[in-house]
């Protein structure tokens, strides 16, 4: 991959919805993609593009998780790559912006809730596990998992 073929940048919580939905919500209400603190001006979503269109997206909360001891956290929320373009490592790339930009802010941990079936890619990408498996209803099981920035 050349990943100068690809432009990073912020973005608005409606751009992410373009990609949120039909990666984390298919075949559910549109509604389900909007998740609750999308326009805080502590939150900020990212985006990975190739010419104009928007291929893959993460979004950062300022979310402080009580099991983790770091002061300033942000919680990593609605990362997906569609599904055509996945395999591609464009999903490493908006991670690491991410993570550098609330480094950025002073942030020194960053958390979020995986999917099992994203565990690995966060293991691969300098993530932990903490606590046990828990489902989230319609969605499927999930893992804490945390990195130190």
């Amino acid at each position: 991959m050349n990943s100068s073929n690809y432009t990073l940048k912020t973005i608005t919580p409606e751009a992410s919805y373009t990609v949120r939905h039909p990666v984390l919500r298919p075949g559910k209400p549109f509604e389900t993609c909007i998740f609750d603190g999308d326009t805080l001006s502590t939150t900020y979503h990212f985006g990975i593009y190739e010419n104009e269109t928007l291929l893959g997206i993460c979004s950062c909360f300022k979310n402080n998780h009580n099991d983790l001891s770091d002061s300033s956290q942000y919680q990593l929320r609605g990362m997906a790559v569609l599904s055509n373009q996945q395999g591609k490592g464009l999903g490493k790339l908006v991670l690491n912006y991410a993570e550098d930009f609330v480094k950025n802010l002073g942030t020194t941990t960053i958390w979020c809730n995986a999917r099992e079936v994203a565990t690995n890619f966060y293991v691969n990408n300098g993530y932990t596990v903490f606590g046990k498996a828990f489902e989230i209803e319609s969605i499927g099981t999930h893992y804490k998992m945390f990195k130190k920035l």
